[in-house]
């Protein structure tokens, strides 16, 4: 059993030897990085012309030399990225043109025998539409699709660098069709695969059938790993078998659609609900065969149920139009409003617990860091948003501006403990500067999408006086900038209606960015500003 990491779909048997149709121009595109990357074209050539489909290889006396000798490139069969990448890498770099390549397939291929050296060569300059064009036609069961490929490539390498965009040009054209046909063989097998659920000797395991119309077992599978991760699976094909354990995606030999399981309860159930979500008003026989084409029919528990649905669409459909009309009920909506309404924090507690779970506004920070300190208290303080020390314990104010305003507070006559701090915004905004996180200002917006829970934050708390540490304080208490120079003292807040009183002040990390010269006569009209806190707060309470 080979391991799935390559990209694209295992072997098909029976694909012919092909002369390679060189002189249609094409967009050749490795799936790989590698295979537009590293080498530069073939920049200092003439560009040439296109070659002859119905003229033989050149002559040593015409000029062709070896590189014009016949090639004969053998793959594996089905969708052989990896070779063909291989194979092109060192044809483009011997300058062997499309016409004297001949591409065959062979369980046991030995790609070029004696006569190139795969190894020597490096990986290609590929515009990426040709790039991505490559992964997209190799799982096409056309025998030609790898010489349409080579002859896009040579033709791109060798001075058509925008050949992509001529989309009528017969090659491209040609190739675009290729890939869109493998589009809609992706797209029928991701929606018409059903599993059925089996035992095996580990356990619970779900198998499925399905017949692709091109190689493309291992392009698909990918999609149903991300699709249920968590199952173990098994999707057998004519071609070959891709394996699920959970972990590690294989692939093996082909399947036999005689080992799958008769049914299961769930294909059962699905059979019912489709039962249940046809309309026979709109029964359209030739739409249903557009989407669902009849080939896949036998794979799809519901189809079973389709032949008795269309035999009874016309006469349900009567007795829909004859049945007397009904208005819907209407649904009384208090219920719904009064749970809505209920589910309120009823608790600071409560609330606490909707700001831990929340995402941060602005990604980036470690945690939500909460109010600290006791319901009731006499003084609140409110600061801008937590620091890089808040963030990373979960406290508001332990960083230099919190040892500072600490400090204040105490030579204020200020018991810290006795007091409520908390932050207008709960996350910490940063830019990262190599290992430092540089504290960024919240904007109006990021101020206003955390106004709700400061103000019920506020309401459960209950103090008789809020003291805004700074403008982004201000602008949360207020909803409006106000000029911290001018209102800075005793102030009210109007927009809660006079529950308590207000003071407005600078906030201490302020302090922390004044010149030396000037911190001293600061901290000192900081001091003075918490001094008339004090006195307020002790005239509040009595």
């Amino acid at each position: 059993m080979r391991t799935g990491s390559a990209p694209l779909p295992p072997p098909s048997a029976g694909e012919g030897t092909l002369r390679s149709r060189g002189g249609e121009g094409s967009d050749g595109a490795g799936s790989d990085s590698d295979l537009h990357a590293g080498l530069e074209p073939f920049g200092a050539r003439a560009p040439l012309s296109r070659p002859d489909l119905t003229a033989g290889p050149p002559s040593p006396a015409e000029g062709g030399g070896d590189a014009h000798r016949p090639r004969a490139i053998t793959l594996r069969p089905g969708a052989d990225l990896v070779g063909f990448r291989t194979a092109v890498r060192s044809l483009v770099a011997a300058g062997v043109p499309p016409e004297a390549v001949s591409w065959s397939v062979t369980d046991s291929p030995g790609l070029f025998g004696a006569e190139a050296d795969a190894a020597s060569a490096a990986p290609l300059a590929l515009p990426k539409p040709v790039a991505g064009l490559i992964p997209q036609v190799i799982p096409h069961r056309d025998p030609e699709r790898y010489g349409l490929l080579y002859a896009l490539i040579w033709r791109v390498c060798h001075g058509e660098r925008h050949l992509m965009e001529v989309g009528s040009d017969p090659l491209v054209y040609r190739l675009h069709r290729m890939a869109k046909a493998i589009g809609r063989d992706l797209h029928k097998m991701h929606a018409f695969l059903r599993f059925r659920r089996t035992e095996d000797a580990v356990g619970e395991r779900f198998v499925a059938w399905f017949e692709p119309d091109h190689h493309i077992l291992e392009a698909a599978a990918p999609f149903f790993v991300a699709r249920f991760r968590g199952m173990r699976w098994s999707i057998l094909t004519p071609e070959g078998s891709a394996h699920w354990d959970t972990d590690t995606l294989t692939y093996g030999p082909p399947g036999d659609r005689a080992t799958l399981p008769d049914g299961d309860g769930f294909e059962a159930g699905w059979q019912t609900y489709y039962e249940s979500t046809f309309n026979p008003a709109r029964t359209n026989l030739k739409a249903m065969r557009a989407e669902m084409p009849k080939k896949y029919w036998h794979n799809m528990p519901e189809t079973a149920a389709i032949p008795a649905l269309v035999r009874a669409a016309a006469g349900r459909t009567e007795a829909m139009i004859e049945r007397e009309p009904t208005l819907p009920t209407r649904r009384e909506p208090t219920r719904a409003v009064a749970a809505m309404a209920d589910q309120d924090p009823k608790t600071l507690d409560e609330l606490n617990v909707i700001i831990r779970r929340t995402e941060p506004l602005v990604p980036g920070a470690t945690q939500a860091v909460l109010g600290e300190g006791a319901v009731g208290a006499t003084i609140a303080f409110v600061g801008e948003q937590p620091g890089d020390q808040e963030d990373r314990q979960g406290r508001p104010f332990i960083g230099p501006a919190g040892q500072l305003l600490s400090r204040a507070m105490a030579e204020a006559g200020i018991d810290r403990g006795a007091s409520y701090l908390t932050n207008a915004v709960k996350h910490f905004k940063f830019e990262e500067r190599g290992k430092r996180r540089i504290h960024q200002k919240p904007t109006a917006g990021e101020v206003s999408h955390y106004r709700w829970w400061l103000d019920r934050e506020l309401d459960f708390v209950g103090p008789k006086l809020v003291v805004a540490l700074g403008a982004t304080a201000v602008l949360a208490l207020t909803g409006k900038a106000v000029p911290i120079t001018r209102a800075r003292g005793p102030f009210r807040f109007e927009r809660f209606d006079n529950r308590f009183q207000g003071f407005i002040t600078v906030h201490p990390s302020y302090l922390l960015r004044l010149p030396d010269e000037a911190k001293e006569e600061a901290y000192a009209a900081f001091v003075d500003d918490l001094r008339r806190v004090e006195a307020l707060g002790r005239e509040l309470a009595a």
